[in-house]
């Protein structure tokens, strides 16, 4: 992969502003692989869950998860991961996913605090996708709440309690009572003609619980630092869309949120929370709220020993 292959022009541009895109330039092409490697293909067939991006026939991104038993995904070589699982009922990858989508992976131990990244085109199979890399890539640690997942079979299948524009109060008191979500956010190009740097792309948001401030549809969240990427802020330079993932880790409900999605660099707001490079603003413009349904038990979390130095948002 040549130098300039590893990031597109919105990641170069959020780099530059923050003097690391010539870092980046050589770190790139070192780290963002066009394969597997062995430790990766191995650490996907250990996890009960994978976080999944993906694009809607709008170029909306939305954040979905699959789940099964320990082995459920496989990788045959370094450039394919068999996923051998169908979408939730309700999530929206029942309608995104089809032959050829582009797709962003998100494999997560969060009790061992791994993560790994894999952004691909899926191959639809009868018991699930096979998904073709584009680009593989490791990532830090940091901000992972430890929590160990166990998939629980014959889970049923859960109900829509809201779809619609704006938050409902149960929608919200989920929201502010997370220390985790998921953000997919996408090249514009993903949906049209797919390049491994103009995919989709789904990353992991930790913090202390209550870290996602709400304000009737606005939710406003701390950046912190991170591994220089810019992946996510970079997609929302070029395409300033995103979907939200909040999953209930005791009740088993997944809020999905579609948002438009800006970058906030400067003033009180962020020069009050302590830690914070920069806010992320996300104005929702639909939520699909499933109580219950996701077929996974969550152990205990341990916070990150990362967020020691990060503040809280003002008492409400």
């Amino acid at each position: 992969m040549s130098t300039n292959a590893a990031f597109h022009a919105g990641e170069q541009a959020l780099q530059a502003r923050v003097g690391v895109q010539a870092q980046m330039a050589q770190i790139g092409p070192r780290v963002m692989r066009d394969h597997m490697s062995d430790q990766h293909r191995e650490f996907f067939g250990l996890l009960p869950f994978v976080v999944v991006g993906s694009v809607d026939g709008q170029g909306q991104p939305w954040a979905s998860v699959l789940a099964g038993a320990p082995g459920f995904m496989q990788s045959p070589d370094p450039t394919h991961l068999h996923i051998r699982a169908l979408a939730l009922p309700h999530d929206p990858l029942q309608r995104t996913l089809r032959e050829g989508a582009a797709l962003g992976l998100l494999g997560m131990q969060p009790h061992t605090r791994r993560r790994n990244r894999m952004n691909g085109t899926a191959h639809v199979q009868d018991d699930g996708l096979l998904v073709e890399v584009g680009q593989s890539f490791g990532n830090c640690p940091k901000y992972i709440q430890a929590r160990e997942p166990a998939w629980v079979p014959e889970t049923p299948a859960g109900r829509v309690v809201h779809q619609g524009p704006g938050l409902t109060e149960a929608a919200s008191e989920l929201i502010r009572s997370v220390d985790t979500f998921f953000i997919a956010t996408a090249h514009p190009d993903a949906a049209r003609a797919y390049e491994p740097r103009h995919g989709v792309d789904v990353s992991h948001r930790g913090g202390a619980r209550g870290f996602v401030k709400v304000e009737g549809a606005r939710l406003t969240v701390p950046d912190f630092v991170g591994n220089q990427f810019f992946n996510t802020l970079g997609n929302i330079a070029v395409h300033p869309l995103a979907g939200l993932l909040f999953l209930d880790f005791e009740r088993g409900d997944r809020l999905y949120l579609a948002a438009r999605a800006s970058v906030v660099w400067d003033g009180a707001e962020l020069a009050g929370f302590a830690g914070a490079r920069r806010l992320l603003r996300l104005d929702v413009t639909h939520a699909l709220h499933v109580q219950g349904g996701l077929p996974l038990h969550w152990g205990s979390a341990e916070r990150s020993p990362h967020l020691a130095g990060t503040g809280y948002w003002p008492s409400r």
